[in-house]
């Protein structure tokens, strides 16, 4: 399969997913509400990708590279390679034992990374954790098994891996939750991580694929993938003490918090998801080509960094503007009260900008990788973690979960702002005037904008939750695109040239 069809049907399936993903958080909303039970499981969750990120995503990452080029040596026939035999075997165990330390000591570190709990549910999270650490080896050896597959050309498998967890998922949450509680949740978590799991069988048997138990730790390949994993086992790390230290200091807020903040994220990062993380796929090996031609990669970054900001802010824009009806028409309903929702909007409010910051950053720290530089992204993450860390302890007790989703924006922002001066600076690979004219445009239209949705806001109070955020949206975004055409900014023809291009594919 080529890399552009491959780009498109990973695109597809991955947009299927995610829908299914959003299905499952609506219907986990609807019967559990934003309480001190959901609140548990997301906890639970987190002390499980603490033992899961710290290696898994690391390892499936660097395997990969490895592997194909494996692959591109021996041929089309697959005789099996005792470097990912070695990976999986390492990786099983490694985590298999960290499994075991935390649900051992789930109890007190459950004390430290949710210090707000009361005893019954803290007792709950303890429970909930126990149960999720199951799904730990589980979803390694899927990520790692699909690895394995993407490196021999087979992709559609792991693209599709999300929809049968998604549906067990609601299954679990719909028809089991109302009866056994919480618990019913965790357990539809681990057995969805098992069809995740079985999903990743077919490629593997197609190829002729044996996996065998190894520890062949000196293997020249294994010592590759080991070389790999330090800048991944950094930034996988610096994801999972965000997200510990978020739901550790919401979970002093009160019930619902934690959960509040879950949802909110999950509602802003769902257009990156759908559209730039997918758009922005044939952008990478262009990058990864043009290494040696900086003309060449100021060209696909500034390519890149038009598709993010053009569609990002009017979509950021909605999200701020219209973030009560959203949050209602998204999961007002059931157990989600009202208040619930109108925490979740606060979430959104202040996440919302955080949705441009990510698409910048990915542009930036793609290219920094494309052209050897690890170090640079890595750096900026720490410090931006760090920003977040003292963000949320600052502003938490003033602002509340306001406080701690700016928190979070603030730290991104930093993030995309710095990966584009160290990457200006350092491979002269952005060109910052238009940059920043092409922000600037975009922050004078955004604000517009913004105006215009405020006002259809006001003007169709006390309408359904649907009408006013179907309202509010339609005027922003054709407000937006207005502008492009008014003040005939290069990036107004974005749009279209991306419904040809999706259209040719």
């Amino acid at each position: 399969m080529s890399v552009s069809r491959a780009a498109v049907v990973v695109t597809a399936l991955t947009a299927v997913s995610t829908v299914f993903g959003f299905v499952r958080d609506v219907v986990i909303a609807a019967v559990f509400g934003a309480g001190p039970s959901l609140d548990a499981y997301l906890v639970a969750q987190g002390l499980m990708n603490v033992v899961l990120g710290l290696v898994a995503y690391a390892m499936a990452r660097s395997v990969t590279p490895v592997i194909a080029r494996e692959v591109a040596a021996e041929g089309p026939r697959c005789r099996g390679h005792h470097s990912f035999d070695t990976a999986i075997t390492v990786t099983m165990v490694v985590l298999g034992l960290g499994a075991v330390v935390v649900g051992i000591c789930a109890g007190p570190v459950t004390a430290v990374l949710a210090p707000g709990f009361e005893e019954e549910q803290a007792e709950l999270t303890v429970t909930l954790t126990r149960i999720v650490l199951l799904a730990t080896v589980l979803i390694a050896g899927t990520d790692l098994l699909a690895a394995v597959a993407q490196a021999h050309g087979r992709v559609v498998w792991s693209s599709l891996q999300g929809v049968p967890f998604n549906i067990i998922m609601i299954g679990s949450a719909g028809l089991f939750g109302p009866r056994y509680g919480i618990q019913a949740l965790a357990i539809g978590f681990v057995v969805g991580s098992a069809a995740r799991l079985a999903l990743q069988l077919p490629p593997l048997h197609a190829l002729g694929l044996r996996i065998r138990p190894r520890w062949e730790v000196r293997h020249p390949g294994f010592v590759e993938i080991a070389r790999l994993m330090p800048p991944l086992l950094v930034g996988s790390a610096i994801a999972n003490v965000n997200s510990l230290v978020d739901r550790a200091v919401g979970s002093t807020l009160g019930d619902g918090a934690i959960t509040a903040l879950s949802y909110g994220w999950r509602l802003v990062n769902l257009p990156e998801t759908l559209l730039i993380a997918s758009l922005l796929v044939p952008l990478y090996p262009a990058l990864g080509a043009a290494a040696g031609n900086v003309r060449e990669v100021r060209r696909l970054v500034s390519r890149g960094l038009s598709v993010t900001v053009t569609i990002l802010v009017p979509l950021t824009v909605v999200l701020m503007v219209a973030a009560l009806p959203l949050s209602l028409v998204a999961y007002g309903r059931g157990e989600f009260t009202a208040d619930d929702a109108g925490t979740t909007a606060v979430a959104v409010l202040w996440y919302a900008p955080a949705l441009v910051a990510m698409g910048v950053r990915q542009v930036m720290v793609s290219t920094s990788y494309a052209l050897g530089d690890s170090r640079a992204p890595v750096l900026v993450s720490l410090a931006a973690m760090a920003i977040n860390v003292a963000g949320d302890i600052l502003l938490a007790p003033v602002m509340g979960v306001a406080g701690i989703a700016l928190a979070t924006t603030a730290s991104l922002v930093f993030a995309a702002v710095a990966n584009a001066w160290l990457l200006a600076g350092r491979h002269a690979a952005v060109e910052v005037r238009p940059a920043l004219a092409l922000v600037a445009r975009a922050a004078a239209l955004g604000a517009a904008a913004a105006l215009g949705g405020a006002a259809v806001l006001a003007a169709t109070d006390g309408a359904s939750p649907l009408v006013q955020g179907t309202s509010a949206g339609t005027v922003i975004l054709g407000v937006y695109v207005a502008g492009l055409v008014l003040v005939r900014a290069p990036e107004r023809l974005v749009p279209l040239e991306m419904l040809r291009a999706a259209r040719r594919r």
